[in-house]
């Protein structure tokens, strides 16, 4: 094989490796972001939960991915996830089935179901984009992966924004399920490790240093976002009087903002990565600063465009210190344990920021938010002397 046939057999690869990847993570992302950001309407509106109760139905679904992220995903051998991910991605679609034909009863079990086919479902998504071993196409796959995530959180919430018009939170489950069966389709495509012996759970994984790094800086976003994704259509609601479907427009914005962050990361990505995470840190601490003082929905919603950039960035940059940081046989439990993280703060996060709204409003609960990520920050400045080679690598 000449020289320039293998360069063309290693870009169709590449292609094809990302075009699966692509699908997967639009069809998983978009569905799941609806679920957990409907569950909270259908919870309250339609089976009148109240904010503790809303709070807690979405701590229960992010509860349940976090179990399967935890302890069962990083304990399976490569080839059992396979099939075990296969089959979580079948289960989608009936899970949106059951959420239309859900009661305020049947409505917990189905949060946990969805919660357990998430959880076995991203982070063996996220390692596919890292197993590269190239540098370069790895961090451009692990793009390409945060620009998808992007892509659903726009389709999806344009979709729903849309359908909402002359559907209700019941019925808004039932068109995602065509959406979903892509990910059924592709599912068997999506790549694994191939390896013999892989690191599995435990201390020794949890004190990777690059995992650790990660976990700090996702912290510095994650947490208001966990609240945001629960409360934010409420707040613009009782806050501006404006009717469900154009509160939940402002996703659209916000997502919008976010993808086009990360598409410009995957056109041209960092290698340093800690000046953009303290821009993204500044202006994350500063919008949740000022949102108490918002006088009209217009303005609130050019704030939550603002804040798309931060949840554009943050993410890719904390998965690029996974990959930098971890070898390829601890790749998966890392991303795992990452995910994990991620699900520890959308399960507490909510039902604390239900618990404060009630006693102290929603527009200081926010800006308490602010102080959160304002000390995260400095955590991770703290964590970037120790750490510079994983930062600029």
């Amino acid at each position: 094989m000449t020289e320039a046939e293998q360069a063309g057999k290693q870009k169709f690869a590449l292609f094809y490796s990302a075009i699966i990847l692509i699908l997967a993570t639009i069809s998983a992302r978009s569905v799941n972001n609806m679920v957990v950001t409907s569950l909270p309407f259908l919870a309250k509106y339609n089976f009148s939960f109240g904010n503790v109760e809303v709070g807690l139905i979405s701590a229960v679904l992010y509860g349940s991915t976090f179990v399967v992220t935890s302890f069962l995903n990083p304990m399976l051998r490569a080839s059992t996830r396979r099939r075990v991910f296969i089959a979580c991605n079948a289960a989608i679609p009936v899970s949106m089935l059951l959420f239309y034909l859900s009661t305020p009863v049947t409505l917990w079990p189905v949060a946990v179901a969805s919660g357990i086919a998430s959880g076995f479902i991203f982070p063996n998504i996220i390692t596919s984009a890292s197993l590269h071993k190239d540098h370069l196409v790895q961090m451009r796959l692990l793009a390409i992966y945060s620009v998808s995530l992007s892509t659903s959180l726009v389709l999806g919430p344009s979709l729903e924004t849309w359908l909402l018009t002359f559907l209700s939170y019941k019925q808004i489950f039932l068109p995602f399920m065509g959406l979903s069966v892509i990910g059924l389709v592709v599912s068997p495509l999506v790549k694994f490790p191939k390896m013999n012996k892989e690191v599995k759970g435990g201390r020794a994984a949890l004190m990777n240093r690059g995992l650790i790094t990660s976990l700090l800086s996702i912290t510095i976003y994650n947490v208001p976002f966990a609240a945001i994704t629960s409360f934010l259509v409420i707040f613009a609601v009782e806050s501006f009087h404006v009717s469900s479907s154009t509160a939940y427009s402002v996703f659209i914005l916000f997502f919008a903002t976010s993808f086009l962050t990360r598409l410009s990361m995957a056109i041209r990505p960092f290698k340093a990565l800690f000046v953009p995470l303290i821009v993204s840190s500044a202006i994350t601490i500063a919008s949740l600063i000022v949102l108490p003082f918002m006088s009209s929905f217009i303005v609130f919603v050019a704030l939550m465009a603002v804040l798309g950039i931060p949840h554009g960035s943050i993410f890719p940059i904390s998965s690029m210190l996974v990959a930098r940081g971890t070898k390829p046989e601890e790749r998966s439990v890392a991303n795992s344990y990452f995910l994990a993280y991620n699900n520890v703060l959308f399960i507490a996060v909510p039902v604390a920021f239900g618990y404060l709204s009630l006693h102290i409003g929603f527009q200081d609960s926010f800006a308490l938010l602010g102080g959160i990520a304002l000390v995260s920050t400095a955590a991770m400045a703290v964590m970037h002397s120790r750490n510079r080679d994983i930062f600029t690598r």
